[in-house]
Order: structure tokens, then C-alpha cells, then sequence
């Protein structure tokens, strides 16, 4: 014979598309059928924006339970139901980013926690391609730290919190004791206890349904009566007052869990000590793992027994979940304590007891942690231990390998893109390990030396370079100047100096490094090969591109052919640095096929929105604008361009980079307007970046000069071509590829304003610097050559025009063929030639 099932078991057959960490139902769910009512009728009366609802409420009462049951009931209703913790900022990004793959986007494996979390929450709000979904936000204690993480669309927000802050922002449920009339039907369907035993139990217990759940289990585990209970409840209360346990805790479920650990310790009392130790990690999932793969690291020989023995460690764990004093999912492998029953664990040890534990923690965590932070195939593991490094006060630990441990996932965030995580880990580190070990302490300079390369990698290059220096001046005089970490925090001071627009010093800096690198390092080794990168970027910037090409083909090759394992964001750095130089050479059509090959590798291995990745897309865009490909490159830049001002942020130096390409790529297919309005934006943009004398904002003031004359004022671009002209003659030289960039442009602001003697003037002489410095076939050589063609012919000079005109000829048909757009428009239209400038990355 078959019944029906209860209303709490109950679901509708239809499963979302995606169902992605909804903990498991609870089978003995009962009753808050009002609340469950009242919140599926506020979720269901919002139509086109979502107004989150969140369940707060005491520690105990239910609330996660209840998120749970409805997101079960009622997942017919929804394509997509995603559960978030979200009691650390760091979780919501890395929970929501692994909805990322299920949303046809890319797995944050590649393109890193914060891009693919972005990625999400723009596919949610566009509905795209599913409008019916349901995010449960799990224990969101403060409300400003996930609003902007909670998306505006077509679907629909839980929120659960224990802070009332939450009534004044959105729609909200209270979420109180059961009523007895659901403590009862709970107690007899959990315990098949009578009506009128389990009213009795529920009376003493206050109703709680966390304190009811382990009553329940203690009952069916042991088969204690209730009268018993109820004696021991009332002797263990009694003790626990006089213990003056905290008020924050409910006195009934401080009771009832006492009585739980109690009975647990008499039938096996290594499952307390995996409880206790489970007490010191984060309120979220465990992986089982840690134990299984740390019962080697345990220093206590209690604990290394039960760790190292399989087949108790797993009784343990199953009898932990048989007293309700953790939830076991077998099928994700993990464990979860609730966070009121952690505090309690907690609090009845003694300080010594605590310390102990923890520590015991820390060594679980360094011992489960992976090995190889920059390995994109490990990323999926430390972003299991995330959840776990604050919360466990790893900071405060000194042990060697919890450190390395921590230096580790500093640098896991930041090659995958995370950088306002791993700023937020960096500066808790920072600090507590300044506290606990002194300033000077290599620990602390090393933990420093990877929050300047954060902030750096987040465009705030002259707090990075300030905290680099002064880094940098401690770590030589501690650990020595040809320490490996000196080196490395050296190149990092290179890329500082870089931003700061001193590339000679950047160079020279570089030249050094590479001769200490190589002597302690080794020729192939994969920290000396990406200084040599860094010194061909130098190169570049410094407009020797012949070097540069060559030095990135060497590092290319050398990376190819290594032994030892080359992180994927270098090869990709290379590789387009590679891509960078031979285009900056003067060979486009062969840097697009570079740079689609780069670009290829970045989207496979770190993902479409990995920040590095979009870089290598803006070079390939500009390299596919010289090529004459202007319709490629306007497509590819509009979308690079989206995607960092989602990802970054408008004021991000690469996305202002990326706004600077769209903007000349816009005037490249004739939408002068358009480019102009992001043009001016740019300049000011990178004003606020670099200050007002950076050889970048002088590059982006002569695109914005093109501009102004096209846009019909000539006079208004010649001033700020001078100006341009003149600060970049002080900061690099004439003879730098920029200065002579802006040259070209004035000379035709010249011309524009009928003063072609002067045009012919300043031309001849930048023809001259271009020679010295470039081949006959070299694109902005062309182009100054054949503007000098109109010139010369305006100022009456014809027979020394048609040998100029001669000349652009026969460099057009070796540069590029005379089928390319600017071959026709200076040959055979007569039109002047625009040199624009793209700022690379430092």
C-alpha cells in the first residue's frame, strides 16, 4: 500500500536546466506553509525588476531550511536556481562565477572569479538565455556588501540574514520559532514521538527548530525517552547557566546541543574531535578532502590517528550527521556545520583548547591546498578553501607552510584574474603578519610584494609604485639584492617605473635584472624568461622594435621548448607581446595572424574575460586596423571595449586603453562624431591615471587633435598637437616613434590651415628622423612621405613631388601592396595620411 506524500516532500516533476548547490531537502521539513505561501506570492508579483526578499531571523530558527524547501517546491517555475553563500564577499563573486559555464559563458577556471562573476550577473539581468531564474544569497549578514552583487532583471533574489538592517532596504520575512503546532508535527515525524511527549519536549526547547532537529536525532540515534531528555535537558541548562554561557546564544539550543555532543562522546568520541576541528573552518561546505589528504599534516597525534585512519575518519563524519550536529552531502563530498553550533563548539573550550584546534585547521588547509597556484587545473581546488581562509584566522598562524600556503592563494587570486579578492586578502595578511612578526619580516615583504602587483594589475599605479619602493628598499636590505624575492619584486618595481611613463630607467632596470636573473635563476628558467619579456616590452616602449621582436621571438621559443612548466598567462603575454612587436615593425597582415593565434590560446586556457586575454583582443583589433581589416577590427575593439568597462570599470587604465582603439577604429570606418566624444574621454581619463605629463596622455591628445581637424578645426588641433608635441619631445625625445607620430599630424594641421611651407618644412624634417630609424616600407614613413607629396606640390615643387610620390609608391607595394586602403588613398585619391597612436600595455 502507497500514501501520498506530505506537502513538504513534495515537487513538481519538471526539473530547472540548471540547479546548481541548493543544499539537500530536508526531508522532515514541516509546516511555515504561511511563509512559504507569503513568499512565493511577493517573488511572483514582480514582473520586470526584482526586489530581493530576504528571511531574517535569530541563529536556529530555520531560515536556510526554509530558502531551501522553497527553491524544491517550487523549482518548476525556474530555468535556473543557484545558491550562493554569502557571509564573505569573496564567496558571492566565486559562487556566482561558477554559474558562469551553465550560462554559456566562460568558466572562471579561465577567465577568473571577478570577470566570469561579471560575466553572470550581465547574462542575469539581460535574461539572457534564461529570464526565469532564482538566486538564493545564504546568510548575508551585511547588506552593502553584496547590493551591487544582486542582479536587476527578469528572475527573482532570496536573501537570508540575521540582521534587520535588511527591513529597511527590501521586502522582507520574519522568520521566528515554529509555532508548537509545527514543533509537534515536526517531533512525531522526526522522532515518531506522541502529540503530547513531543509538546512537552518543544515547550522546553522554546520551539527552536535547530534545537528540535537535534533533540529529534539524539532521540532516534539513542532512544533516550523524553522524560529522560527532559531531566538531562533540564541538569545540562542548569550547568550552562552557571557556566553564564553568552546571551547571544538561544539557552535551548545551547542546551540541546550539549546533550548531543554528550551522547556522541559516549559512543564515539573521535567524532567529537573531527566536530571541534570542523568548529575552526568557515560556516560553509568542507571539502572531505582536506582530511583525507591532510591526516600527514596533523601535528597533534590524537588527530593525525583519526585522519590517517580511513575507515574511522569516515564513521566519524557519518555519525555527525546521524546526531544532526553537521550536514553530510555525500554526493558533493563535503560537510557543513551550522554556524550557531560552531560558536558553541568554540566556546566551551578553553583558550589553550582553541588555540590547539585552530592551529590544527591552518595545517589541514596548508596540507589540502594545491601546489601550483598559477596552474589553471588547480584553481577549482583553492577556490574550495577559500570559503575557509578568513574564518579560520589563518592569518594569526606563523607556521612556514601555512604561510607558503597563504602566499599561494594570494597569487592563485591574481592569476585568475580575482584582484579585489586578492586585495582584500593581501591587506588582512599584510597586517596581521605586520602585528604578529614585524615590518621587516620576509613573510610581511613578500606578502607586500604581492599586493603591489594587485594594486598594479587594478590600474592604481602610483600606490603600487610607492608601496613597491618602499618594499623593495626593505626586502634588499633584509634578504640581500640578489635574493631570488628581491628579483622578483625588482621586475615588478620595473613594471612600476614602466606605468610612471620612465621607460630608460625601466630598461636599464630590466638589462640588470636579466644578467641576475639568469645567474640565479638559470638561462631557462621560467623567471628569467619573463624578465627577458619585460625587457623586449621595454624595448618597445622605448621604440625599438627591431629588439623587441626579437627578444619576444626568443622568449617565445624558449618557452615552447622548456621543461619546466610555464604558466599560461605568461605564454600568453608573450605571445602577444610577440604579436605587439612584429606589428609595431611594420608587418600587420603578419601580426594578425600572431595575434589570432594568441588570442585563440587566451580564450582556451584563461577564458574570453580573463583581463589578459583582453588585452591580447585590443592588440589583435589595432592589428587588424593597420591591416586594413577596418570592419574586424571596429567589431572586435566594440566588444573588447563592453567587456572591460563591465569587468573594470570605465576609469581602468585598460579600458581606457581599449576606448582609445574603439575611438580609432570609429574614425577608421568614418564615424568621426562617435570617436571624437570617446577621444576627449580618454584623454581626460588617462590625465587622472598618469597626471598630466605621462607620454600616454600626450599619444591620446594627438588621436583627439586628428579628430578636431577632421571635425573641421584645425586650429583647435594644431594647439593641442604643439602642446602634445612638446611634452613628448621633453619626456622622450624627437626621435621617439610617438614624438614623431605627433609630428606627422601637425604638419598636417599646417596644411589644413593653408601654411604648407611650414608643412613641407616640419615634414621634410620627420622624414628624415623616420629614416634614421625605420625602413622605406615602415607605415608611418609612408604615410609622413606621402603627405609631404601634397605638400611639395602645393608649395609649387612638382619635380621634387613626383620623386617623393615615386618613393611612397614603391614603399606602398613592398609594405603592404597597393590594394591596401591607405596605398589607395594616398596614391590614388590624394588624401592625407592621420598617424594615430595605441597606448600598449606596461
Amino acid at each position: 500500500m502507497t500514501g501520498s506524500q506530505p506537502e513538504s516532500v513534495r515537487t513538481s516533476g519538471r526539473v530547472p536546466e540548471v540547479w546548481g548547490k541548493v543544499p539537500a531537502r530536508n526531508v522532515n521539513f514541516t509546516g511555515r506553509s504561511v511563509l512559504l505561501e507569503r513568499l512565493h506570492a511577493g517573488l511572483s508579483t514582480e514582473v520586470t525588476a526584482v526586489v530581493p526578499h530576504a528571511l531574517h531571523g535569530l541563529g536556529g530558527v530555520g531560515k536556510t531550511q526554509l530558502a531551501v524547501e522553497y527553491a524544491h517546491r517550487f523549482r518548476s517555475e525556474y530555468d535556473v536556481v543557484w545558491w550562493i553563500p554569502a557571509d564573505q564577499p569573496v564567496l558571492v563573486k566565486s559562487s556566482l562565477a561558477g554559474l558562469a559555464p551553465h550560462l554559456g559563458l566562460q568558466a572562471a577556471t579561465r577567465s577568473g572569479a571577478e570577470d566570469a562573476a561579471d560575466a553572470v550577473l550581465d547574462a542575469l539581468r539581460r535574461g539572457e538565455p534564461y529570464d526565469r531564474w532564482l538566486l538564493v544569497f545564504d546568510n548575508a549578514d551585511q547588506p552593502e556588501e553584496i547590493s551591487e552583487l544582486i542582479p536587476q532583471g527578469p528572475g527573482q533574489v532570496i536573501v537570508t540574514s540575521r540582521n534587520h538592517r535588511w527591513q529597511g532596504i527590501v521586502d522582507t520575512v520574519a522568520v521566528d520559532v515554529f509555532d508548537r503546532q509545527e514543533s509537534v508535527e515536526f517531533l512525531s515525524r522526526r522522532a515518531s514521538l506522541s502529540s503530547t511527549d513531543a509538546d512537552r519536549l518543544a515547550e522546553q526547547l522554546g520551539d527552536l527548530p535547530l534545537a528540535l532537529e537535534q533533540a529529534g536525532a539524539l532521540h532516534v540515534e539513542t532512544g533516550i525517552s523524553v522524560d529522560d531528555y527532559l531531566r538531562l535537558l533540564k541538569e545540562q541548562t542548569s550547568a550552562l547557566l552557571s557556566e553564564s554561557k553568552p546571551s547571544e546564544y538561544p539557552m535551548p539550543m545551547t542546551a540541546a546541543w550539549a546533550l548531543s555532543v554528550a551522547q556522541l562522546r559516549s559512543k564515539l568520541p573521535e567524532a567529537v574531535d573531527v566536530l571541534r576541528c570542523c568548529a575552526f573552518f568557515g560556516p560553509e561546505p568542507i571539502p572531505r578532502d582536506v582530511f583525507r589528504r591532510a591526516g600527514h599534516q596533523a601535528s597533534d597525534a590524537r588527530l593525525s590517528s583519526i585522519f590517517g585512519d580511513t575507515i574511522l575518519l569516515t564513521r566519524a563524519i557519518r555519525e555527525l550527521g546521524r546526531f544532526a550536529l553537521a550536514t553530510i552531502d555525500s554526493q558533493a563530498r563535503t560537510i557543513q556545520v551550522h554556524r550557531l553550533v560552531q560558536a558553541l563548539l568554540r566556546d566551551e573550550l578553553d583558550e589553550d583548547e582553541r588555540r590547539r584546534f585552530r592551529h590544527e585547521v591552518h595545517l589541514l588547509l596548508a596540507g589540502a591546498a594545491p601546489k601550483v597556484p598559477d596552474e589553471t587545473a588547480s584553481w577549482g581546488r583553492y577556490n574550495e578553501l577559500i570559503a575557509h581562509i578568513l574564518p579560520s584566522q589563518v592569518a594569526d598562524c606563523a607556521e612556514p607552510a601555512v604561510r607558503t600556503m597563504v602566499r599561494d592563494v594570494l597569487y592563485y587570486l591574481y592569476r585568475s584574474g580575482n584582484y579585489q579578492s586578492a586585495r582584500i586578502f593581501a591587506e588582512r595578511f599584510v597586517e596581521r603578519w605586520t602585528e604578529r612578526s614585524g615590518p621587516e619580516h620576509p613573510d610581511v615583504l613578500i606578502a607586500q610584494r604581492h599586493l603591489g602587483g594587485i594594486i598594479r594589475e587594478l590600474g592604481e599605479y602610483r600606490a603600487a609604485y610607492d608601496l613597491d619602493s618602499a618594499t623593495l628598499a626593505k626586502m634588499t636590505e633584509v634578504l640581500g639584492p640578489e635574493d631570488p624575492e628581491t628579483l622578483v619584486l625588482s621586475s615588478g618595481f620595473a613594471a612600476d617605473l614602466r606605468a610612471a611613463g620612465d621607460w630608460s630607467a625601466a630598461r636599464e632596470l630590466d638589462e640588470r635584472l636579466q644578467t641576475q636573473h639568469t645567474t640565479v635563476f638559470g638561462e631557462q628558467a621560467p623567471a628569467t624568461l619573463q624578465i627577458m619579456n619585460n625587457l623586449a616590452i621595454d624595448y618597445g616602449l622605448n621604440s625599438d622594435y627591431t629588439a623587441a621582436r626579437a627578444l619576444h621571438d626568443v622568449v617565445h621559443r624558449k618557452q615552447n621548448e622548456s621543461e619546466e612548466r610555464i604558466g599560461e598567462a605568461d605564454v600568453l603575454n608573450n605571445w602577444n607581446g610577440l604579436a605587439r612587436s612584429v606589428r609595431l615593425s611594420g608587418d600587420s597582415r603578419e601580426a594578425v595572424d600572431l595575434g589570432e593565434d594568441a588570442y585563440a590560446y587566451g580564450v582556451q586556457e584563461l577564458g574570453a574575460e580573463h583581463l589578459w586575454t583582453l588585452k591580447t583582443a585590443r592588440d589583435l583589433s589595432i592589428a587588424k586596423r593597420r591591416a586594413g581589416d577596418f570592419d574586424g577590427s571596429l567589431e572586435l575593439a566594440k566588444d573588447v571595449h563592453a567587456r572591460l568597462q563591465r569587468i573594470m570599470g570605465d576609469h581602468h587604465p585598460e579600458t581606457v586603453a581599449a576606448a582609445s582603439n574603439l575611438s580609432n577604429a570609429l574614425r577608421a570606418t568614418g564615424d568621426i562624431n562617435a570617436a571624437y566624444d570617446i577621444a576627449e574621454q580618454a584623454v581626460a581619463r588617462y590625465q587622472a591615471i598618469y597626471g598630466d605629463t605621462h607620454p600616454y596622455v600626450y599619444g591620446c591628445a594627438t588621436n583627439l587633435a586628428v579628430l578636431q581637424r577632421l571635425r573641421g578645426d584645425a586650429e583647435a588641433a594644431m594647439r593641442t598637437d604643439e602642446r602634445a608635441l612638446t611634452g613628448l619631445d621633453g619626456r622622450l625625445g624627437r626621435d621617439h616613434h610617438y614624438a614623431l607620430t605627433c609630428a606627422v599630424n601637425l604638419a598636417s594641421d599646417h596644411a589644413a590651415l593653408d601654411d604648407h611651407e611650414e608643412a613641407m618644412r616640419l615634414g621634410t624634417e620627420t622624414l628624415a628622423r623616420l629614416r634614421r630609424i625605420f625602413s622605406g616600407e615602415y607605415p608611418q614613413l609612408l604615410a609622413c612621405l606621402s603627405n609631404l607629396v601634397l605638400d611639395t606640390r602645393a608649395c609649387g615643387r612638382q619635380e621634387e613631388a613626383d620623386a617623393l610620390y615615386a618613393e611612397a609608391q614603391r614603399g606602398y607595394a613592398g609594405a603592404m601592396g597597393l590594394d591596401h586602403p591607405d596605398a589607395r588613398l594616398a596614391l590614388e585619391e590624394g588624401a592625407r595620411m592621420d598617424c594615430d597612436f595605441d597606448p600598449p600595455p606596461i
